[in-house]
């Protein structure tokens, strides 16, 4: 029953939401609606997201210690992938403002007892595995362009992306496949999970209805990846300090994004 549950949710049939059709102009409402949601308490939720600057430097300083420094883009540029999960915290947030609930930062963790846990569990796992297949398919594509061997310098690792024939196919290729991974992520996730803790749909009923509002509204779907990725590379330009800011305002930001795409449950 518990995997049951996980495919389609407390009603144990398969959900599926009314999706709205929406315009340019919600997506900015949003963005700006996420941004008075930080503005309450900003200090709160810039401490609740200090851990993603701090893994980004962790990661930035093992992949240089270890000699992969043809990772580092790919490591960083993944976290668009893995996003929608480090958010979960700010969509209750939101929510419970709404709801015109306490929303101090602690309650981020109530997601803990959401009835839906198992559901979002299993589709962050999704999340992770495209990560880790977009990893590999990265060093894979290394490789075969520029060789095993990985530059120990930073200066070489740049002489050779920036300075030879396989270097150029690398960046051709590597932002081509990056998209493509991006674009997948963006469809199955936009909503996926400020639904799955609005309503115990199942994961398979909230990663549908993504996919639906993401056909249903190509344009503002694909704006908002745009947005999200655009911020999520400037917050990492001043030593991934930026972070802190960007991801709290996404995160609420994706839960107003969500309210407008997808209609609200009938009482």
């Amino acid at each position: 029953m518990a995997a049951f549950h996980v495919m389609t949710g407390a009603s144990e049939s398969l959900a599926r939401p009314v999706v709205n059709r929406i315009g340019i102009a919600d997506v900015f409402d949003a963005l700006k609606r996420g941004l008075d949601d930080f503005k309450e308490k900003p200090s709160h939720y810039v401490f609740l997201c200090l851990m993603y600057p701090i893994a980004g430097i962790f990661l930035t300083l093992w992949t240089s210690g270890a000699n992969l420094l043809p990772m580092v883009f790919p490591l960083m540029s993944g976290f668009v992938l893995i996003g929608p999960i480090a958010a979960i915290g700010l969509y209750e947030i939101s929510r419970r403002r709404e709801e015109g609930l306490d929303t101090s930062w602690t309650h981020a963790l109530e997601v803990r007892h959401s009835p839906a846990l198992p559901s979002i569990v299993a589709v962050g796992l999704m999340l992770f595995g495209l990560f880790v297949v977009w990893l590999v398919t990265a060093q894979t594509l290394y490789t075969n362009l520029l060789g095993e061997v990985f530059p120990r310098t930073m200066t070489d690792f740049t002489r050779q992306v920036f300075g030879t024939a396989g270097g150029l196919q690398l960046i051709i290729w590597g932002n081509l496949i990056g998209f493509v991974f991006a674009l997948v992520v963006l469809a199955i996730s936009v909503i996926t999970f400020p639904l799955l803790l609005d309503r115990d749909v199942g994961a398979v009923a909230a990663v549908v209805t993504s996919i639906r509002a993401t056909i249903a509204n190509p344009v503002p779907v694909l704006l908002w990846g745009l947005i999200v990725a655009a911020l999520l590379v400037i917050g990492t330009i001043p030593v991934f300090a930026g972070l802190a800011l960007v991801i709290p305002i996404l995160g609420h930001a994706t839960w107003h994004l969500y309210r407008k795409l997808v209609a609200r449950e009938i009482a």
